[in-house]
């Protein structure tokens, strides 16, 4: 990667994101909205002895998974659109890699996530008292790299749609799995064995288990770093097979 063309794309994804005020809406806005319903869904519900109240438990997570969705929708049919107006296209034929594009989008959109957590958290901490034991600032760290594994999963699924539609099904497909067993609903340890199996591949899991152990931990334990650095892992592997698959053009 070229670090000159690398700063100068990700400032382009920038500007085009400054501009989109829709988008600006659904990344900022919408994650708040939604947390304000989970709080007053959970606001009443009694508290059994010795455990987290159900909205610090229940909102802990959603800080996380709120910037998975979002963003895994909005990176998919931005890349697509880039390849379907002919944009993609043209950027190639400059000294621009594929790699340099990828990765650019993926800091643009972390950057973006950035905020997006930043502000959920606030909302989240200040607002609606949400207690955690950790601070909310590895809330936000993590929540920014799930925004990160959200974007080079997106990207890597936008390469195999033509339309916004097609980029759209891959929701239930590669989210709806991860909401369901990453830990939210049920313990991972008490699913079935090959449920288990499943979960345990699923980079989500590792997510909200890092936001577990903030949520339960004054200082940061040595599984919150490594199931930080799984993410990770998981979203550099993602945006490397998204620069493989990538084509020019939406046949």
């Amino acid at each position: 990667m070229n670090p000159r063309i690398l700063s100068s794309t990700v400032v382009r994804i920038l500007r085009q994101l400054r501009h989109d005020r829709r988008t600006v809406a659904l990344l900022v806005v919408v994650p708040t909205v939604l947390l304000t319903l989970v709080y007053y869904m959970y606001a009443d519900q009694p508290t059994p002895p010795g455990q987290p109240a159900t909205f610090d438990r229940i909102a802990l997570v959603m800080l996380g998974f709120f910037p998975f969705i979002i963003m895994f929708l909005v990176t998919s049919i931005a890349m697509l659109r880039e390849r379907t107006t002919g944009t993609l296209e043209r950027l190639l034929t400059t000294p621009l890699g594929k790699t340099d594009l990828l990765f650019g989008y993926g800091i643009a959109f972390g950057l973006a996530g950035a905020v997006q957590a930043t502000v959920a958290s606030a909302v989240a901490y200040w607002i609606f008292d949400l207690d955690t034991a950790g601070s909310a600032g590895l809330v936000i760290m993590i929540a920014v790299l799930n925004a990160v594994l959200a974007v080079a999963l997106g990207l890597l699924c936008s390469a195999f749609a033509r339309t916004e539609f097609q980029a759209v099904q891959f929701m239930p497909v590669v989210v709806a799995p991860q909401l369901l067993l990453c830990g939210l609903f049920v313990p991972r340890d008490e699913m079935a064995g090959w449920l288990q199996v499943i979960s345990d591949l699923l980079p989500l899991s590792y997510a909200v288990e890092a936001l577990q152990e903030v949520g339960a931990h004054a200082e940061p334990t040595g599984t919150m770093w490594r199931d930080a650095a799984v993410v990770a892992g998981a979203a550099v592997l993602a945006l490397v097979l998204a620069a493989a698959t990538l084509r020019r053009r939406s046949g």
